[in-house]
């Protein structure tokens, strides 16, 4: 599940361009996406931090807790490597990265913008002469996909699509059996199972920044709150029900959303379906390069606010996607970021009636210079995501 090493070699030279132009001396990478961008290791975010020195002349080093040593050599992490033995430390890892690049005095160190205000007072105080200095260089870098990151991305929505499968297929089988529905919580474990279970299934080594495999799921009135979680409220026969999925396979993220019917669909269940549906079919043709993630958008939610709906609007058109589930760029009003080939992006405009439900339908999409690509592709028409009872 590793990317080859020239991809780490096109990106580490990528990064020495753009930390020339900024006049940076490096850029120190804090965050579980950024070091396994960077440089291939895949971790779990405790209170131990990690960091990665990637400096415009010479070699990256990276420091890591003494107990994650074994585990960064079984990913085949070829980055020189330094280690601290615990939190909080009688060494910490901030002295340690301090002592590692005492003879190399760089001046200006790239941090992300994430960085909290604790650790970057322990990294000045560790580092001493040098100044952090909040950079985009690589943000901007992972704002479009490589090739090599591709086919990652298309295994994870293949995954996907088959968990909406495994959803919809445990509540049809108590149809059939006549025997109670599923409730919501039981639904989001198995999904989640299954989704897990097929990643382990496939590949050797499974790796992650944050999840494998996640889902929401809520029906009826639940599905009107866009993030609510899962209950152990059971399905009903005429509920609206929203499977919000996510897989990842070496971290490269995808969603696939659907909305389903359980049972013949009322006339008001067709209306908010359709105009969802539709909403989603344009914004996702809008997602073109040269576009700006603004115009997108208002063009997508402009179709729901011409059906009447825009007082259940709830959030924007989408998001980026990548090592993270959820990063730039993001395709709301605010954002005017041009769209070029190789971003990846959520297309899950929403209908949210409060007391009735929710209506949401989400494709992991890729701009290609042709236009835009879905990863995913569980149908989205309603009649295919009607839940049928059995008479």
């Amino acid at each position: 599940m590793r990317l080859p090493d020239s991809f780490y070699s096109t990106v580490r030279a990528r990064l020495t361009d753009a930390l020339d132009v900024r006049g940076l001396d490096g850029f120190l990478a804090t965050t579980p996406a950024d070091v396994a961008f960077l440089s291939g290791f895949f971790y779990i975010a405790t209170e131990r931090p990690v960091y990665l020195w990637m400096p415009r002349e010479g070699d990256p080093l990276l420091v890591i807790p003494r107990l994650d040593e074994e585990y960064a050599a079984q990913q085949g992490v070829t980055v020189e490597t330094v280690s601290y033995f615990e939190f909080p430390g009688v060494v910490t890892a901030e002295q340690t990265l301090g002592a590692a690049l005492a003879g190399r005095a760089p001046k200006q160190i790239g941090v992300s913008a994430g960085l909290s205000i604790g650790a970057y007072r322990a990294l000045s105080r560790a580092l001493g002469g040098s100044t952090l200095v909040t950079t985009d260089a690589v943000a901007k870098l992972r704002l479009r996909k490589f090739p090599e990151e591709i086919p990652f991305h298309e295994a994870a929505a293949r995954i996907c699509d088959e968990m909406l499968g495994a959803g919809r297929e445990l509540i049809a089988d108590a149809l059939r059996r006549g025997t109670e529905l599923p409730r919501e919580d039981e639904i989001a474990r198995h999904v989640i199972g299954y989704g897990t279970d097929r990643m382990y299934a496939d590949y050797d080594l499974v790796v992650y920044t944050t999840k494998l495999a996640g889902g929401l799921v809520y029906a009826g009135p639940n599905s009107a709150l866009p993030h609510g979680l899962p209950t152990r409220r059971r399905i009903q026969p005429g509920d609206t029900l929203i499977l919000s999925l996510g897989a990842a396979v070496a971290s490269r993220f995808v969603e696939s959303e659907r909305t389903f019917v359980v049972g013949e669909p009322t006339a008001e269940q067709q209306r908010y379906y359709e105009a969802d549906r539709e909403a989603q079919e344009v914004g996702t043709q809008a997602m073109r390069a040269g576009r700006t993630c603004a115009e997108v958008n208002r063009t997508c939610l402009d179709v729901l606010r011409g059906h009447g709906l825009g007082d259940f609007i709830r959030h924007r058109q989408g998001h980026g996607i990548g090592l993270q589930n959820h990063e730039a760029p993001w395709v709301e009003d605010g954002d005017h970021t041009v769209l070029e080939p190789g971003m990846l992006l959520s297309s899950e405009p929403g209908v949210y009636v409060p007391g009735h439900a929710g209506y949401r339908i989400s494709d992991t999409v890729l701009v290609e210079e042709t236009g835009p690509r879905r990863l995913t592709g569980y149908p989205r028409d309603l009649a295919s995501n009607i839940i049928e009872e059995v008479r």
